[in-house]
């Protein structure tokens, strides 16, 4: 994880500012509520520069909405509502204006504008949340969990059995990828608020993270900030959360943060991933759900609804932790093989969840510089095109029963409060319209040529041999 640092950096990185002359008051805003992001409350949000307080704000999607106050949350906001335009922020109480607000991104594009008109001739409004398919198969995964957790807590077999899936070994890798299952189909929907309009549905959904040894919280803070800013270098947590260790991003030679070693990344990242589910489980994080990737990008976590939400976040994780490291010790005996055991169904788990995610964004041609016109230009870039330049799709509806529709991350990404059981039948028109519009979509028809790729730039990001001169031609 990174260090931790200032919460401020997000919002100081860039210091042009808005002059408060040029501030018209005429929604009810005075000159004396003029003042920067960081001094946003914990009860507020900004949005397109205008904060709004939202303590007594009834949201239809529910309490979650309250997850991000005191933040700008431009994006995350556009992005999740993408049917919205500003008469609905008309909703909320506005008590002022921010005069540090600069945006990175633009929406309301032509390209916006078509992608989202043609999806929605497929997927009407209201329709967008989790099909009869979707459930039954949620239901599925979720009775194979519990069946397996209940197996792998009570199981006095590790070593001793008459059956070889009665063995220690057998229980923790099928344990492991029920969990994997679980994150996959499950709660990423939930979180997501794609399962239902409902919002105690996408909540009871949601809390599968906690079940598979996480924290819907610190998830939450972390996905989707790194769903506002894929692949950006210094605002997606994702895309440094592996760091020293190794590198997704493809920094220039000679760059601080890369190290020696990375050059042999491509060697050794993937027994890297195995360990993710050590590191989340012991992850200190849960105490004060201050996840540490958001935070460094400046997104601000002490409001009262994070801080209420501790005492649950952590006796979720003693629940975890209690079903599966003590219990299987208590039964099978406390030992290196117990320990062993143990560790097999955490590294069956963080491979099956954590290759597939690496896919996603980590491939030759992907974009992994987004930002690179508007740091030249200071000119906000089109929000769509760059999450269909970031992403990847592989496979089809098969995939994508398997993988909760991860597989279609193109269509994941523009349309991150849809359900996965739409993605297929969408995928076809993203590309179409991509094409028309000159955006570039990676799609890879089996996941092993997505794999394939994965390797080849995670090699070439740690050996720098995307910034070297290539011969004869004087151009990197």
């Amino acid at each position: 994880m990174p260090p931790n640092a200032d919460t401020s950096i997000l919002r100081n990185r860039i210091s042009a500012k808005i002059n408060a002359g040029d501030i018209v008051d005429n929604d009810g805003a005075t000159q004396s509520s003029l003042r920067s992001l960081k001094g946003l409350k914990g009860n507020e949000v900004a949005i397109d520069g205008v904060i709004y307080d939202i303590a007594d704000f009834v949201h239809p999607g529910g309490e979650v909405v309250k997850f991000f106050g005191g933040n700008d949350v431009t994006v995350q906001y556009k992005m999740i509502h993408p049917y919205h335009t500003r008469k609905h922020l008309e909703k909320m109480k506005m008590v002022g204006k921010v005069v540090d607000y600069v945006p990175e991104y633009k929406f309301d594009t032509p390209f916006e504008r078509e992608i989202k008109s043609e999806v929605f001739k497929i997927v009407r409004r209201g329709r967008e949340f989790g099909t009869p398919g979707y459930l039954f198969r949620a239901f599925l995964y979720i009775a194979f969990f519990f069946f397996m957790q209940y197996t792998f807590a009570t199981s006095t077999t590790f070593f001793n059995h008459n059956n070889w899936y009665e063995s220690g070994v057998a229980v923790a890798i099928t344990f492991g990828v029920a969990q994997a299952f679980i994150g996959l189909n499950v709660q990423h929907d939930g979180n997501h608020g794609a399962v239902s309009k409902r919002p105690w549905v996408n909540d009871l959904f949601g809390f599968g993270t906690d079940l598979i040894g996480s924290c819907k919280w610190n998830w939450m803070a972390q996905h989707w900030t790194h769903h506002a800013y894929t692949n950006h270098s210094e605002k997606d947590p994702d895309s440094f959360s592996s760091e020293p260790m190794f590198a997704f991003n493809d920094y220039p030679i000679g760059h601080p943060k890369r190290k020696w070693y990375h050059k042999f990344q491509g060697g050794y990242f993937l027994f890297m991933l195995g360990l993710y589910w050590l590191s989340t489980v012991l992850n200190p994080q849960v105490v004060d759900l201050r996840q540490r990737g958001a935070q460094y990008v400046g997104i601000q976590m002490e409001n009262d609804f994070i801080v209420k939400r501790r005492k649950y976040a952590v006796s979720l994780r003693v629940m975890y932790m209690f079903l599966n490291l003590v219990c299987p010790v208590v039964n099978n005996g406390f030992s290196l093989a117990t320990f062993g055991i143990i560790m097999l169904m955490g590294i069956s788990e963080s491979l099956t969840l954590s290759v597939l995610f690496s896919l996603s964004h980590n491939f030759v041609h992907s974009d992994r510089d987004p930002m690179a016109s508007f740091k030249k230009t200071g000119e906000p870039i089109c929000w769509f095109k760059s999450q269909v330049e970031t992403s990847s799709t592989y496979g089809g509806a098969i995939s994508g029963y398997l993988t909760g529709g991860l597989n279609f991350q193109v269509e994941h990404h523009l349309f991150p409060r849809m359900s996965s059981a739409w993605y297929p039948y969408i995928a076809p028109k993203v590309r179409e319209v991509c094409a028309k519009h000159g955006v570039k979509y990676a799609y890879y028809p089996w996941i092993l040529q997505n794999l394939a790729s994965t390797f080849v730039y995670m090699h070439k990001a740690g050996t720098g041999a995307n910034w070297e001169l290539k011969p004869l031609s004087g151009r990197a």
